[in-house]
């Protein structure tokens, strides 16, 4: 049996369940329909009460789980500070809360929480001890815009490192991966106003290999004035900020990280026809876990459902399957 398993975050298929066009069961049977090993979950989206639900719920999860068979992979949590209107949560509060979601975590029969990104790297220590009683990991998201070059991003990794614990580690979403600027973005933007040149600018970066946000960092944290240039619309103020959160790192920034990788977001924003996703090597990707030697889940989790132009059908479960079978495939020629 392969090392690397092939898994569905549900986020992919959130529009189908809030529009209420699948339930819950419905989208398990679905995924496991697709090809997927696995499931990942926010339960904040679909587990109502969560992280305290009913014991009525809870039984339907492990009834729907042992139904499909699917392994329940992992957690995606939020750490919410801001319940109040005139203050953010204590230090306290916030472990008290993610207790909470680990105590949910191992009702579901998770061994992985993946804490959203810029989560305080001081919340992993006072953790532990409840991370272990309940047999949970818990693991940063390193996401485009808040990598490797932001310090939150990199307090977290030095306390994983300094910690030590098989309980502490990292979610990789491959948006850090991008090859291309994703084209389902670009035509979204173009029809809200945005301008064409802006894109052909980020476009020419990654022809060269690079990207805007490296170029920004290079700038003294600035983007470019060139790119500023392209810009001739109220859209292109306000989207033009947020192109450099298509970032394009080499595989090889995750040489020293391996150890403590946990699992993998497959962040997809189009699947070609021809098979590839539009803007990520995903199958270079699979080459490169295949060589160092990684075991766990890479999870689709399609992100083009927020760029469906108006009048147009979001494609989730088209997408996702499309995207299942190309990583199945990827695991079966690489992995065997």
């Amino acid at each position: 049996m392969a090392k690397i398993k092939a898994g569905v975050s549900l986020y992919s298929l959130q529009d189908q369940y809030l529009t209420k066009k699948m339930s819950l069961e419905d989208i398990l049977h679905y995924v496991k329909d697709c090809g997927a090993e696995g499931v990942e979950i926010l339960p904040d989206q679909m587990l109502k009460g969560a992280p305290e639900i009913s014991d009525e719920l809870l039984a339907d999860w492990k009834r729907m789980i042992a139904e499909t068979g699917l392994e329940p992979v992992i957690s995606d949590v939020f750490l919410n500070t801001n319940l109040y209107k005139n203050r953010t949560l204590t230090k306290r509060e916030c472990i008290d809360l993610l207790i909470k979601e680990i105590q949910l975590a191992n009702k579901l029969g998770m061994k992985l929480i993946r804490l959203v990104s810029m989560v305080p790297a001081w919340v992993i220590e006072p953790l532990l001890p409840y991370c272990e009683k309940y047999d949970v990991t818990i693991a940063i998201e390193i996401h485009a815009g808040m990598a490797f070059d932001v310090q939150a991003t990199n307090e977290f990794i030095s306390e994983v490192k300094r910690l030590n614990s098989r309980y502490a580690g990292l979610v990789i979403d491959t948006g850090i991966f991008c090859r291309r600027f994703p084209r389902v973005i670009r035509e979204y933007e173009i029809n809200n106003g945005a301008s064409k040149e802006m894109f052909d600018f980020c476009d020419a970066l990654f022809e060269k290999g690079t990207d805007l946000h490296a170029e920004s960092i290079r700038n003294g944290g600035k983007l470019p004035e060139e790119f500023l240039a392209t810009w001739k619309t109220h859209e292109d103020q306000l989207f033009g900020p947020l192109c450099d959160g298509y970032e394009s790192y080499p595989f090889e920034v995750m040489d020293d990280l391996l150890p403590y990788i946990k699992h993998f977001h497959m962040k997809m924003f189009e699947m070609t026809p021809e098979g590839p996703e539009y803007s990520i090597d995903f199958k270079g990707l699979v080459q490169y876990l295949h060589d160092h030697n990684y075991e766990g889940y890479l999870c689709t989790e399609y992100e083009g459902n927020r760029f469906t132009l108006p009048g147009k059908p979001t494609v989730e479960r088209e997408q996702v399957a499309m995207n299942m079978k190309y990583i199945r495939k990827c695991i079966d020629e690489i992995c065997g």
